[in-house]
């Protein structure tokens, strides 16, 4: 799992003009599921999007001091985007051979919303396979990229 995570003032995601999903202050990550993709790596990401310290602290002293669970009323917005799991190093086509394919993308990003929920109450998404307008004021500018390691076989 790839996630490319911004720090935000606002982010909308609009779906045939209407707004699927919208957060104040808080975090975007757009989000590719693997092919490979499991229970393991869901957590993981739970646990990194909620509790990565990516905020400034109160007295505005260090850039990197909270996680938005201390932000008062920010949102975590969560946005299905298999393109992020492209392979860009050879040819001029990006390959997609490492996205999960429709059906296990939906399901494993659905756990992961869950996962998300469990451990922050103001989660917004993206609707899953839609063609979506992501919108967002970047507050920084502050981006990561997370990646998991893919599971070993036992």
């Amino acid at each position: 799992m790839i996630a490319v995570v911004q720090r935000v003032r606002r982010a909308t995601v609009t779906v045939a003009d209407r707004i699927a999903g919208h957060i104040d202050a808080g975090v975007v990550a757009l989000v590719a599921i693997e092919r490979d993709d499991a229970e393991n790596q869901v957590k993981w990401m739970a646990e990194k999007l909620v509790r990565m310290r990516i905020f400034r602290s109160s007295d505005g002293e260090k850039h990197f001091d909270l996680d938005v669970t201390q932000i008062e009323g920010a949102g975590i917005l969560l946005v299905s985007n298999f393109t992020v799991a492209a392979a860009t190093s050879k040819g001029r086509r990006p390959s997609l051979d490492a996205a999960a394919a429709p059906e296990r993308g939906k399901v494993v990003f659905d756990q992961l919303v869950e996962a998300v929920k469990l451990l922050h109450p103001r989660v917004a998404t993206g609707e899953f396979g839609a063609d979506m307008l992501v919108s967002l004021e970047n507050d920084g500018p502050v981006t990561f990229i997370l990646q998991t390691d893919q599971p070993t076989n036992p």
